[in-house]
C-alpha cells in the first residue's frame, strides 16, 4: 500500500507540472494568428503514416535515419511497457497486461529487443557528437546549452533502456528462482538474468524494485523535461506531420486581407463603399512571435535541431548569412522570452524588442531564395520559407524597406506596369528590326 500511495503521488505530481506546462503553451497557441484549415483528414493520416510513423525522410541518410527509427519504433513499442508500469504502480498488481495472452508476449519481447537496440543506437548518437564533430550539428544558433540539451537527453534515454532491462532481468531471476510462471519473453533478460543467478531472493527483489522506481521516475522526470528540451518533438513531431500545409511547397500562401482589398478595387460597385465588419489588419506580415501563425508556432516546437534544412540551404552552402534552423530557432526563443508578458498582459505587451531585427536580421531574410529545399528535407515537414517570406512581408508593406534591386522592381511595376524600366509603349521595340517571313 506504501508503494501505491508514493506511486500515486508522483504520477500526481507529474501530470500537474505537464498540465500546467501545456496550459501554458495553450495559452501561447491562442496569441498565434489563424492558417490553413484543417481539412482532407484521410490525406492527412497517409501522411502521418508515411513521414512520421514510417519515417520515410530519414532515410535520406540512411545508416544515422535507420539507426533514428530504431529509437522511434522502440519507443513506441516501449510506450506499451510504460503503460503496463503506470496501471501495475496504481493498483498494487504485477504485469498487469499479461490477460492478453500471445499479443502480450510479442509486446514484452520486441520491447526487451528495443531496449538493447535503442541503448546501442543512443551509444552511437552520443559517440557522434563526441568525437565527430558533424558539420550540421554547428552554426552560430548552437550555443552550449543546445549541444549540453541534446546530451543531456541522449543520457537520459540510455538510462531509461538501462533500467528496463535491469528491471525485466531481475523479474525473470526472481521468477525463475521461486519457480513461479514468468509473464511475458524475454529475449535479452534471461541472458542478462545469468548475471544474477546466486543472489538473495532478498536481494533480486531489492534489484528490481531499484530499476522499477528508477525506470518510471525517469520517464517520469522526462516527460516533464522535454517541452523544455529540443527533445520536446518526441510529443511535437507526429502532429506536426499531421498538420502539414497539403500545397505544394512553391506554393506561397496569400493575405487574405490584400485579397479581399483587390478584389473589391477592382469591382467599381464596391471600390469606394465603405465594408461592413471589416477591420484593417493590425499588422501586415511577421514583426514579432505573436504575429505568426499557430502552425509557424508548432513548426518551431517540433524542431528537432538536427539541421538537415541548413545543410541543403543553397543560400547557406555558398556563406550567406542565413540558416533555416536559426530562423525556427529563434520564434521559438522569441516565444519564450516574450511568452509570459502576452500570457500576463494581452497581445499589446512589448518589451522594446522584437523577433525581426533583435532575432533575424534582414541580410539572414533576403538571403533566402524561396527554393523550399529547406522544407523538402525537413524530416518533419516544417516549413520555413512561409515564416521567412512573412517577415519580408512586413519589411515591404509596413517599412517600405528591400534591397535596392527589389526597390527599383517595384517602382518600375508601380509606374509602368512591368518589372522592367520601359514605357508600355515601349515594350516591342526590340522587335521593330526583327524580320519576319510570311508563310
Amino acid at each position: 500500500m506504501l508503494s501505491q500511495i508514493l506511486f500515486s503521488a508522483a504520477l500526481l505530481l507529474t501530470l500537474g507540472i505537464f498540465g500546467y506546462t501545456t496550459s501554458r503553451y495553450v495559452k501561447l497557441f491562442r496569441m498565434t494568428k489563424p492558417d490553413f484549415p484543417v481539412r482532407d483528414i484521410g490525406k492527412r493520416i497517409l501522411l502521418t503514416l508515411r513521414v512520421a510513423l514510417g519515417q520515410s525522410k530519414m532515410f535520406r541518410k540512411p545508416f544515422t535515419g535507420f539507426m533514428h527509427a530504431l529509437v522511434f519504433w522502440g519507443f513506441l513499442v516501449i510506450l506499451v511497457g510504460s503503460i503496463e508500469m503506470v496501471i501495475d504502480g496504481l493498483s498494487g498488481t504485477e504485469r498487469s497486461l499479461k490477460v492478453l495472452g500471445v499479443l502480450y508476449d510479442v509486446i514484452i519481447a520486441s520491447g526487451d529487443v528495443f531496449a538493447l537496440v535503442v541503448a546501442i543506437a543512443i551509444l552511437v548518437f552520443m559517440g557522434r557528437r563526441l568525437f565527430l564533430h558533424v558539420k550540421r550539428f554547428e552554426g552560430i544558433e548552437m550555443k552550449h546549452i543546445s549541444h549540453m540539451d541534446a546530451k543531456v537527453a541522449l543520457t537520459i534515454i540510455l538510462l531509461l533502456m538501462l533500467t528496463l532491462l535491469g528491471m525485466n532481468a531481475s523479474y525473470v531471476t526472481l521468477k525463475l528462482a521461486a519457480n513461479e510462471p514468468v509473464h511475458g519473453v524475454y529475449p535479452i533478460s534471461q541472458y542478462l538474468a545469468g548475471l544474477l543467478q546466486g543472489i538473495s531472493s532478498s536481494q533480486l527483489h531489492l534489484h528490481h524494485e531499484i530499476h522499477w522506481w528508477a525506470h518510471i521516475l525517469l520517464i517520469f522526470f522526462f516527460a516533464n523535461l522535454l517541452p523544455y528540451s529540443k527533445h520536446f518533438h518526441v510529443f511535437m513531431s507526429v502532429p506536426n506531420v499531421f498538420l502539414s500545409r497539403l500545397d505544394p511547397l512553391g506554393k506561397l500562401p496569400n493575405m487574405d486581407s490584400i485579397t479581399r482589398e483587390v478584389k473589391l478595387m477592382m469591382n467599381p460597385e464596391t471600390a469606394f463603399a465603405p465594408v461592413e465588419g471589416e477591420t484593417a489588419p493590425e499588422r501586415f506580415g511577421v514583426k514579432d512571435a505573436e504575429d505568426v501563425t499557430w502552425k509557424n508556432y508548432l513548426d518551431s516546437l517540433a524542431c528537432t535541431e538536427c539541421g538537415r534544412c541548413t545543410s541543403v540551404c543553397p543560400a547557406a552552402i555558398t556563406g550567406k548569412m542565413l540558416s533555416p534552423r536559426k530562423i525556427v530557432m529563434d520564434l521559438r526563443s522569441r516565444m519564450r522570452e516574450k511568452g509570459k508578458g502576452l500570457i500576463s498582459q494581452g497581445r499589446a505587451f512589448s518589451d522594446n524588442k522584437s523577433l525581426l531585427r533583435d532575432y533575424i536580421s534582414e541580410e539572414e531574410l533576403w538571403a533566402c531564395t524561396t527554393c523550399n529545399a529547406c522544407a523538402m528535407e525537413c524530416p518533419i515537414n516544417i516549413n520555413h520559407p512561409t515564416l521567412i517570406v512573412d517577415l519580408r512581408r512586413y519589411l515591404v508593406m509596413e517599412e517600405g524597406s528591400a534591397p535596392g534591386e527589389l526597390k527599383s522592381v517595384f517602382n518600375n511595376i508601380e509606374n509602368n506596369g512591368a518589372p522592367w524600366q520601359y514605357s508600355p509603349e515601349d515594350r516591342l521595340l526590340w522587335a521593330k528590326d526583327l524580320e519576319i517571313k510570311k508563310s
